[in-house]
């Protein structure tokens, strides 16, 4: 009778106990993460502001030391000045912050970093990673020293049609790739009316790294890496041109980037001279062609068809459709992202480098040869 009670009492209590792991499970899942903002200048700031009741993520602290520009977005979207530091140390002392997301000149992603990584705080930045490759390896290294992630937010990896011709392409649909083109930009940052606190860096050469080259280069540097699988461009020639000089001075407005690989050629057509948006790309391979023409619509054509086939696509799955699912998802390790995807660390090196030599290139007038 004795061992009877004493059996029951032991399921009892390890019943108690497996009830409470599944509990502190399913609540480590469903909290919120704590997520701080670094800088408000850059126009992508405007996403989170517009979710700040979302289910994933709460801020919980606003590094930015431009008042006025705090007080302009308090005032429209509401967020208590509480909320808001002028020291980027302060922030995270007090905040506790689990994530950071980067919202300042590119040049400052290195100093978020910094201060985010002997914290054990993961850091997602706005494309591209950094100014140059010195800032992007030190980045690196403080990731890896500290065991923290950095992962690069781009636009397009939001798009079905991308991750579509992606699983073609490592399908094998169009056999061996031979050449992808790749087209980003717009009419430039003063004509389509970004805000003076944007404009302000984004069109200098330090804060920013470059003009064109840097803004829309990195979206083709990207997307052709990830196609790749992380393979390097033999070399990269690149020229840079300005064509609205009273406009913008000190950086180029156009940019177009060869990159050359053992069997294939990458072309990365980057403009502030569109005559609209757009960001889309070609993929040609020796058996067929993809065009994926914007986040929606793709069409392909393989050899053996007398026509393309249209593709009108939905958004990709939870957590990959928006940028702050995915990087709630990776703070708290629910997801992997795969080798060289467009938001990892590794993908975004690459990319940094490939834009350093384009920028060689266009001043020397010669091809650059990557190390391998």
């Amino acid at each position: 009778m004795s061992f009877l009670s004493n059996s029951t009492s032991f399921l009892r209590s390890f019943y108690l106990l497996f009830s409470l792991l599944v509990a502190f499970n399913l609540s480590a899942q469903t909290e919120k993460v704590r997520l701080a903002i670094a800088g408000m200048s850059h126009g992508h700031v405007h996403w989170i502001l517009n979710e700040m009741d979302r289910p994933d993520v709460e801020v919980v602290g606003i590094y930015e030391n431009d008042k006025e520009l705090v007080e302009r977005f308090a005032s429209r979207y509401g967020f208590s000045m509480s909320l808001v530091y002028d020291s980027l140390s302060e922030m995270i002392k007090e905040t506790d912050p689990e994530a950071i997301a980067a919202f300042g000149p590119t040049f400052d992603h290195l100093a978020v970093v910094r201060a985010s990584a002997p914290a054990g705080i993961d850091v997602m930045v706005e494309k591209p990673l950094a100014v140059n490759m010195e800032h992007a390896t030190e980045i690196a290294n403080l990731a890896k020293r500290y065991g923290t992630q950095v992962i690069t937010n781009y636009e397009t990896s939001w798009y079905r049609t991308n991750e579509k011709a992606y699983e073609m392409v490592q399908q094998g649909d169009i056999g061996t790739l031979r050449k992808v083109v790749v087209h980003d930009g717009h009419e430039g940052p003063m004509e389509i009316g970004v805000g003076p606190e944007f404009l302000s860096w984004l069109t200098d050469p330090k804060l920013n790294g470059g003009g064109a080259v840097t803004d829309f280069g990195c979206y083709g540097a990207n997307l052709i890496t990830w196609l790749t699988n992380g393979v390097k461009p033999e070399s990269v020639s690149a020229t840079l041109q300005t064509f609205k000089k009273d406009i913008y001075p000190q950086v180029d407005d156009e940019a177009t980037i060869v990159l050359q690989y053992p069997k294939m050629q990458g072309i990365v057509q980057a403009s502030w001279n569109w005559p609209f948006s757009r960001k889309d790309m070609e993929v040609y391979g020796q058996t067929g062609q993809i065009m994926s023409q914007d986040r929606y619509n793709l069409s392909y054509r393989l050899q053996d068809q007398s026509e393309a086939t249209s593709l009108k696509l939905e958004d990709r799955d939870y957590p990959y459709d928006d940028p702050f699912s995915l990087f709630a998802a990776v703070v708290r390790k629910t997801i992997n992202l795969p080798a060289f995807d467009p938001y990892t660390l590794e993908n975004n090196l690459i990319v940094v480098e490939i834009l350093d030599a384009a920028k060689e290139s266009a001043k020397t007038g010669a091809r650059v040869y990557i190390d391998h």
